[in-house]
């Protein structure tokens, strides 16, 4: 009878193994894929694409048990060498090769130059052809940056107490509610795709008083921008026994200084290569959503043609305003106004137009919505029937309020936007891995 006791230890060795160990002029094995072959003669470099990043192997004529002719890019491959102190390469030392052995070989011809520093070619292109695509470094490292984003989210909402939790993503009805859900036959039964994970991260705050989620949320809407998904991930938390919807503000403000550390000190690779400036948030500036645009009209004299929402070119004027005057590329715009916020927003008790929300905007984006929500069962029926709405459609839902709850608050983040923006890229789909929109199904 053999057992499993637990990882096992293998031969090969890792780039990480070799910065921290002793290895120089030690023989080891280490796996990877051909990410470039430079031919020079007697002479090659082989590059090998690995978690850690890419690796440079020194190809000799005779002292390399495998005819360079026969190596093909993106094969993988276990190799064997010395290693060699060498500034120049890209970890700061070589591998000088003495056997290569093909674990697997690719079919075909590589459709892109993945090992070019940028891809020349469109961003079409690269989502079409993205299980390729996605290979060269700099959109690895995108992916890396945004897995760090999504780890400082974690880390400091463990820190402050919360409790990560699952909900449902088939739905019975949206929190959002509106026509732009997907819809589902479910067993012969009515059911959505969710738009929001509201009423659950609700329900737990009654359970846990701080929850977070990180997961995918859905919006049938036909949008076809730069900044629109059909589907995408949202940082979603939700918090209990707050004083005001600026304790949610304050969080999130933590959050961001906290992932921002993070990055700096985790991901300076990354940040290197794709020539990140990471931004300072000592502080955030706040204003109402009135005010907002009044600022933007006075100063770039610009109309107001809709007082209840934010036109995206009136969000890049907020954005730009506030970096000009405040040097902040962050902003919380508040105070939304009632009918362009949902049911279960509380209303501002000094002036029931407006309700206890807010969005953050980053370099001139919305990349949050979130705010106060009403906890009292009275006051969330009241503002139900003002608006038409049956409670028995949700009654599940209610049944949190009806047997009590405290004040509380949330917010949802835009994971694939606030990559965005803190990459500098123009397109949501740049920093989406496989990405969801009105034309794109697929890969």
């Amino acid at each position: 009878m053999e057992f499993l006791t637990g990882v096992k230890q293998k031969e090969t060795v890792g780039i990480q193994e070799i910065l921290e160990g002793d290895y120089e002029g030690k023989t080891v094995k280490i796996h990877g894929a051909v990410h470039n072959i430079r031919d020079m003669g007697d002479v090659a470099f082989v590059i090998l694409r690995r978690r850690e990043g890419l690796l440079q192997c020194v190809y000799e004529e005779g002292k390399t048990d495998f005819a360079l002719k026969d190596l093909k890019e993106e094969s993988a491959v276990e190799v064997t060498g010395v290693i060699s102190a060498e500034e120049r390469a890209p970890q700061g030392f070589e591998l000088h090769l003495s056997e290569i052995r093909v674990l697997s070989e690719p079919a075909e011809v590589m459709p892109l130059a993945i090992h070019k520093w940028k891809m020349n070619t469109s961003l079409e292109t690269k989502l079409a052809l993205r299980p390729v695509s996605l290979r060269n470094v700099r959109e690895r490292a995108k992916f890396k940056l945004q897995e760090g984003i999504v780890r400082g989210f974690r880390e400091f909402l463990f820190g402050q107490g919360f409790t990560e939790i699952r909900t449902p993503k088939i739905v019975s009805r949206g929190a959002e509610g509106g026509a732009n859900v997907f819809k589902l036959n479910y067993f012969n039964k009515r059911a959505e795709l969710g738009q929001s994970p509201q009423f659950y991260k609700q329900t737990m705050v009654g359970v846990y008083d701080r929850v977070f989620e990180a997961a995918p949320v859905f919006r049938a809407e036909k949008h076809n921008t730069t900044r629109h998904l059909n589907e995408y991930i949202s940082l979603d938390f939700e918090m209990g026994y707050i004083d005001g919807f600026e304790d949610v503000m304050a969080m999130e403000t933590g959050f961001l200084q906290y992932t921002m550390k993070l990055l700096e000190q985790d991901y300076q690779k990354e940040l290197k290569l794709l020539g990140v400036t990471l931004p300072v948030i000592e502080r955030i500036p706040q204003v109402r959503f009135d005010r907002a645009k009044e600022l933007v009209s006075e100063k770039y004299n610009r109309k107001i043609r809709n007082p209840f929402d934010l036109e995206p070119e009136e969000e890049m004027l907020i954005g730009r305003y506030f970096k000009e005057e405040y040097d902040s590329d962050f902003v919380f715009v508040t105070h939304y106004p009632s009918k362009k916020r949902p049911f279960y927003a509380m209303d501002d008790p000094e002036d029931s137009r407006f309700t206890l929300s807010f969005d953050l905007l980053y370099k001139g984006l919305e990349i949050t919505t979130g705010g106060q929500r009403i906890h009292d069962y009275a006051a969330i029926l009241e503002k139900m029937a003002k608006r038409g709405m049956d409670p028995e459609d949700i009654r599940d839902y209610l049944m949190i309020f009806k047997y009590g709850m405290p004040p509380h608050g949330g917010l949802g983040i835009g994971l694939e936007r606030l990559t965005m923006r803190l990459l500098d890229e123009q397109n949501v789909r740049e920093t989406t891995l496989f990405p969801r929109d009105v034309t794109r199904l697929e890969p």
